[in-house]
């Protein structure tokens, strides 16, 4: 998950895609509407996640992510002539569709093998893509130096290569779950959170001080240290594991137990946990429903207008926080100061939403979806900073529209698993998150785009110029994206008052226990693995350890890592602009296909309901690279003059990562980690 969240740098390239394609605004937030677009349409990946494995998942998101990303590079470079807008704006879509396979794949495996720790669990997972942004910018500036167009390259083989490496090891495990994993999750959280601050510190020196390229490398080494601490943290726990089950296999009496057990027909306890039917012959909150019965019920309705008002107004100021710099008139070099405490924030609202909810529910009995009405009204004061600037406003406003964004996420996904299941997860969770492209290419194309263009286009009358006589169009002042952000305000704190009919909805239902049930299957499952046990014997530690829970979710956290690309649209947008010569607009469109693809998963849900795992992480690491490396190739112009469908089309196959990356990783990890969802979110 630490290289799914390639949509999430999209601030530090799209100067470079600006730049090299001639790009407005408009085109460029066109542009970003469509990454958007691919980042959020999972659906796809969630069906095939429902027929395939978890690797077919992951090795179509790593096809779609290298695909659409390296169309996209091949039109900056300029070895693509001449893209046109719809070009770039599906290279974009494909790219950054390709996490939503990642998501789908290790986010439905890992909710599966830990389902009573889901809302722990997502928060890390999720965490780990928000702060994927962070980390990808410290590794490109230390292999390519300050060139933001070789970090749509790296986007494009990095993820790729992480979903190929680890497709086989992400897989449903169903074992018991053990008294201490919470503990656990809290060590996986330290060193998150010492990655998070290493990485705060090294952006804000990185601004202040001349950095060599020594130095660089230095601080991408202890960046990769520091993501690999988590195996020590598996490898402990799993041979404390294999210790344990060895000492049980030795003792007789606990054979003699184990025996006597399967007399006992656990699975029939009897009382609320059964699954009842309303009158209506829907199921209860909470009980697995039809993916038909989840998508058209009133709650699912609530969450979409939610995930509408909130995501899709953050990903517009997510998008845009580049061009916003510069039009308040702060240095270059500061864009991808904010681009990395977006990152950072982000992080922390995964963190926070996955931990203190899950604390609030159990000692408190508070509704999840109060804290998504806290986050909306949160980022209304966010987008009013943006759209009423003072001095250093933008910095917090990055702060707080990184950390509502992240925060959102997590209890998205947690809620929907909570109330409708984990039968069809893989396809649920990923329909949920739709109406956040189409929140932002309303907000970031129709909106932000057009009024910033406008708002140019103004200025270079008033200096007697015309469109056709400047390459980049570019508005500067408080006046560009006033009303743009006072119309996603408003918006936003529309969606809060929307989120407290589902607090009152949800009300009774989380007053309850919400994980007894998999407490019941729980101790079915202990039975089971100790008459395995004393039937088979001792088994060896280095088996033990690959096959292990704990390993799978090391593995999740390195994809999940890899899998945020998507999130770094702002940081390699100008590239693209400029060196295509995009408008805004265009640009704007190119992002939505970015977001289409991240977010429309149900391809790779569809795989990994018929195949494993690691072929769901392939395929996403396959789509990945492909993506990404167009996209770079275009940038470069070693693809010569790429149409912007063509570019459009490299992102969306790209994005498409983010997708499998979740279907393989998330899943997977949730039902290893039922109790602690909430906490795998982070990551």
């Amino acid at each position: 998950m630490s290289g799914a969240g390639a949509t999430y740098v999209f601030g530090t390239y799209s100067k470079s895609i600006k730049s090299s394609l001639g790009y407005d605004q408009t085109t460029l937030n066109l542009l970003a509407f469509f990454k958007d677009l691919g980042a959020n349409i999972g659906v796809f990946s969630g069906l095939i996640a429902e027929v395939a494995p978890t690797w077919f998942v992951l090795l179509v998101g790593s096809g779609t992510n290298f695909a659409g990303y390296f169309l996209i590079w091949l039109a900056v470079t300029g070895k693509l002539v001449d893209p046109k807008v719809w070009m770039m704006c599906l290279f974009i879509l494909i790219g950054a569709n390709s996490q939503n396979f990642a998501n789908t794949a290790i986010l439905v495996t890992c909710v599966n093998n830990f389902p009573e720790g889901r809302g722990i669990l997502l928060g890390l997972l999720k965490g780990f893509t928000g702060l994927s942004g962070a980390v990808m910018t410290q590794i490109y500036l230390a292999i390519y130096g300050n060139d933001s167009t070789s970090l749509i390259l790296l986007i494009g083989w990095l993820p790729t290569a992480l979903c190929i490496v680890f497709m086989f090891t992400i897989r449903m495990i169903k074992t018991a779950r053990q008294p201490n994993e919470i503990r656990v999750f809290y060590n996986y959280l330290y060193v998150a959170v010492i990655l998070a601050l290493f990485s705060m510190i090294m952006t804000v020196f990185e601004k202040q001080v001349s950095f060599l390229p020594v130095a660089y490398r230095g601080s991408a080494s202890i960046v990769c240290i520091l993501l690999l601490l988590p195996l020590g943290i598996a490898v402990n726990q799993e041979l404390k594991l294999w210790r344990k089950n060895n000492e049980l296999v030795i003792g007789s009496p606990v054979v003699v137990k184990v025996e006597s057990l399967p007399a006992v027909t656990l699975p029939e306890f009897p009382g609320k946990f059964e699954i009842e039917e309303k009158p209506n012959g829907s199921p209860k909150r909470g009980e697995d429903h039809g993916i038909l019965q989840a998508i058209f019920s009133f709650d699912m309705l609530l969450i979409l207008v939610s995930t509408f008002c909130g995501l899709g107004t953050n990903l517009t100021a997510m998008d845009n926080i580049g061009q916003i710099g510069e039009s308040l008139g702060y240095p270059t070099r500061t864009t991808s100061t904010f681009v990395s405490l977006l990152s950072i924030w982000n992080f922390c609202g995964r963190v926070f939403a996955g931990f203190v909810s899950e604390i609030l529910i159990e000692k408190y009995r508070l509704p999840r979806p109060l804290m998504i009405a806290s986050v909306l009204a949160m980022s209304t004061v966010g987008h009013l900073l943006i759209a009423f600037p003072f001095g250093g406003s933008v910095y917090v406003a990055s702060v707080i529209v990184g950390f509502c964004f992240g925060a959102h996420l997590t209890l998205l996904y947690t809620i929907i698993s909570e109330i409708f299941g984990l039968k069809h997860y893989a396809v649920l969770f990923n329909f949920g998150q739709l109406a956040s492209p189409i929140g932002s290419y309303v907000f970031n194309v129709r909106v932000s785009g057009a009024l910033y263009d406008r708002e140019a286009l103004k200025q270079l009358a008033m200096k007697g110029l015309t469109r056709e006589s400047v390459k980049e169009l570019t508005c500067l002042g408080t006046e560009c994206y006033r009303l743009p952000f006072i119309i996603t305000a408003a918006v936003a704190f529309f969606g809060a008052c929307c989120t407290m009919v589902l607090v009152m909805r949800t009300k009774e239902f989380y007053n309850g226990d919400i994980y007894q049930k998999f407490k019941e299957e729980n101790k079915r499952l202990h039975a089971e693995n100790a008459m395995a046990l004393s039937e088979s014997g001792r088994s060896e530690a280095n088996q033990h350890l690959i096959r292990g829970r704990w390993f799978m979710l090391f593995a999740s956290f390195l994809i999940m890592s890899g899998a945020g690309a998507t999130y770094v649209f702002c940081t390699y947008s100008k590239s693209i602009k400029s060196s295509l010569g995009y408008y805004q607009t265009t640009l704007n469109l190119l992002a939505f296909f970015k977001d289409l693809r991240a977010n429309i998963g149900v391809f790779p849900g569809l795989i990994a309901e018929v195949t494993p795992t690691w072929f769901v992480l392939f395929v996403g690491a396959g789509t990945n690279f492909a993506g990404y490396f167009l996209i770079w190739l275009a940038v470069t112009g070693k693809l010569v003059d790429p149409k912007v469908w063509m570019m459009c089309l490299f992102i969306l196959i790209g994005a498409n990562l983010q997708n499998f990356a979740n279907t393989g990783v998330l899943v997977t990890s949730v039902n290893n980690f039922l109790k602690g969802e909430a906490y795998c979110w982070v990551y």
